[in-house]
């Protein structure tokens, strides 16, 4: 039986981003069109089919364990980086300041979108949503080098609008302008903490 459903909500590639020197700093520099492989945007500090785990999943694995690489790719949008800069009090927010690989318009309450969602382009290319990325210190840091003052606001102004991670599940290639729709599997709440 088919799970995931084709949705009417299309988003726009606004932004396309990588990141080839991670010891400067989280920061992703543009681009027009990138390659996509399994391994995650072509070039990318963060590409690769595995990786180390890190405190992101401290409660799971000793850091430094060899792990599934679910955090390919970091995806934001234009409309929660509007919601955060107002947060924060200044004018505006750019995607490269998150360390963010692709900004997308268009699509409501991105940060929100469920895990194992699909983003599915025309030419392909699929892009599954692993989980929300939750905000830490580190983009304040860049946002405070272009907003002296506002960087230790992120964190707090972003919860909830930091967008979300993902991972290759087609390859191909994807470029500024080109549309993505949304794919959704079935959304319930599950209770964990019942017992039996």
């Amino acid at each position: 039986m088919a799970i995931l459903r084709p949705t009417e909500i299309i988003g726009r590639v606004e932004t396309l981003a990588v990141n080839r020197d991670p010891d400067t700093d989280i920061s992703t520099q543009r681009v027009d069109s990138i390659p996509v492989t399994y391994a995650g945007f072509e070039g990318d500090s963060h590409s690769g089919v595995t990786r180390k785990s890190c405190v992101r999943v401290r409660r799971q694995y000793a850091e430094g364990t060899e792990i599934r690489n679910t955090r390919q790719i970091s995806i934001v949008a234009t409309e929660d980086l509007a919601k955060t800069a107002e947060a924060m009090g200044v004018s505006h927010l750019e995607p490269e300041w998150l360390g963010a690989n692709l900004c997308l318009s268009g699509i409501p309450d991105f940060t929100m979108v469920p895990p194992s969602s699909r983003l599915i382009s025309p030419s392909g290319v699929s892009l599954v949503v692993d989980m929300e990325n939750a905000p830490c210190r580190f983009p304040g840091m860049i946002i405070e080098e272009h907003f002296p003052g506002f960087g230790e606001k992120f964190a707090a102004a972003a919860v909830n609008l930091r967008g979300v991670t993902a991972w290759v599940e087609r390859e191909g290639t994807i470029s500024t302008g080109e549309h993505v729709t949304l794919h959704v599997p079935p959304q319930r709440i599950y209770d964990f903490r019942r017992k039996g």
